[in-house]
């Protein structure tokens, strides 16, 4: 009952929002790096923060559009049970994810998180709320609702399958030399069906890792990388870890992967004063959305006549047989360290028209967040461009979640524009909503 009359008071506030006015959601966290000015208004969707139902039976959970993953994953734990794939980060919501592809190192035998949605509730652009399934008159929009990022309409409520957990994780840290060897043994780790989590990270062209991660039952001993320990660095120190199952779902998050350093919170004295409850990423996420709407870092870089930064924070994935190509372009060309790697697979043969990855394909997802500098007269957007040219150019793609610089119809063409129009004209025909390109490259 409160679900449905929070959904009624929503579709009434859409109403009541003037024609024209670009229509925005009034929002805690953001894991998005298109920064805006921040416009005031927009919809109130805190009232869609909940849990509503977990059934351990079914292993299925009914979920709030904005429910953050780690909201989620605490209601689903005590039951033995988690979503298929939780992304890195504790503030990012189920309707986020779903919309805007989330991914996690049980992608590569659970596919996205889109995948594992049976049903969902959508507030469309032309107000109503409708119940979109695979199998219904909805069909178009719950295909198409995967990377639309709320171009379509926004997810209210979310139905979705769950696994089983259990109480620990063993991680094995693997080192190789060179890429090949690494995404070689990748894939062989992951088409040999022996571990439940696989991941990797480079710290150069001759340091790479793989994390061969799987559940136990007991473990000998547990880490704790939420205090003065930082996870990522031990992936150098040590062939063998574990952590409680809460805990190896988070170990990415207490230190934003490694991008902490930014804010000097890896240097002992600094961490040892820095709160910890504030030692997470969203966190560092304001701080770093402060700087981007003020100009903080520039103005310094011209004072001190340091040379102009292009922030370079992307997600991309190629597959897996030309993982090695793209990472040797990026060291040569980028020069980024370290480097996420993330495996995945769609979870079936059911392919999904905004995102078309292909069936039967290993993919390698390359996550790196950091700025590179720029020498005198070169683009602004200068490594983007060339980081989005030679994804295409190996046949993957990149998460739209950040900075865009593809022309209109290069766009659409990798992103099907003609799969998307049918459902935009169907679901928003008085374009209250903006389209996904406009949204993407204009940060609307």
């Amino acid at each position: 009952m409160e679900h449905s009359q929070a959904v009624e008071r929503l579709r009434r506030q859409y109403a009541e929002l003037p024609v024209g006015q670009p229509v925005r959601l009034r929002k805690r966290t953001s894991n998005l790096f298109r920064f805006r000015d921040d416009a005031g208004g927009g919809l109130d969707v805190s009232e869609f923060g909940r849990v509503l139902a977990v059934d351990p039976e079914a292993r299925t959970a009914d979920v709030q559009g904005m429910t953050t993953y780690e909201d989620l994953v605490a209601a689903t734990l005590p039951h033995g049970l988690m979503p298929l794939v939780v992304p890195q980060l504790k503030t990012i919501t189920l309707g986020g994810a779903v919309t805007g592809l989330g991914i996690e190192s049980s992608s590569f035998r659970n596919g996205l998180p889109h995948e594992s949605v049976l049903e969902l509730d959508i507030l469309t652009g032309d107000g109503q709320v409708v119940t979109a399934r695979p199998d219904n008159e909805h069909a178009a929009l719950f295909d198409a609702f995967p990377n639309s990022y709320g171009t379509l309409g926004y997810s209210l409520r979310l139905k979705i399958e769950l696994e089983p957990v259990r109480p620990f994780v063993k991680l094995t840290h693997v080192r190789f030399d060179n890429a090949e060897a690494c995404f070689e043994a990748l894939e062989k780790a992951c088409r040999g069906g022996e571990h439940d989590f696989v991941d990797g990270t480079v710290f150069g062209p001759d340091e790479l890792y793989l994390t061969l991660a799987s559940f136990v039952d007991e473990a000998p001993y547990t880490s704790d990388y939420t205090g003065m320990k930082i996870y990522y660095r031990s992936i150098q120190d040590r062939t063998e870890d574990y952590l409680t199952a809460h805990d190896y779902l988070w170990r990415w998050d207490t230190d934003w992967f490694w991008c902490s350093r930014a804010f000097g919170v890896q240097k002992p004295v600094v961490r040892a004063l820095w709160p910890r409850r504030y030692r997470r990423s969203d966190s560092y996420h304001k701080i770093i959305a402060f700087d981007r709407r003020h100009g903080v870092s520039t103005r310094l870089s011209k004072v001190f006549k340091k040379p102009l930064e292009e922030p370079v924070v992307q997600d991309i994935e190629v597959p897996v047989s030309r993982a090695a190509e793209f990472l040797e372009f990026f060291h040569r060309d980028v020069g980024i360290t370290p480097v996420w790697l993330c495996p995945l697979a769609l979870r079936g043969s059911k392919t999904w028209p905004l995102y078309p990855l292909q069936p039967d394909t290993l993919y390698v997802n390359f996550g790196f967040w950091s700025s590179v500098p720029l020498a005198p007269g070169m683009d602004p957007g200068h490594h983007n461009r060339l980081i989005e040219a030679e994804v295409a150019a190996l046949g993957g793609h990149k998460s739209l979640y950040s900075t865009v610089h593809y022309g209109r119809d290069e766009f659409w063409k990798l992103y099907h524009g003609e799969a998307y129009e049918p459902v935009k004209s169907a679901y928003d025909p008085a374009g209250r909503l903006p389209d996904l390109f406009a949204k993407c490259t204009a940060g609307k």
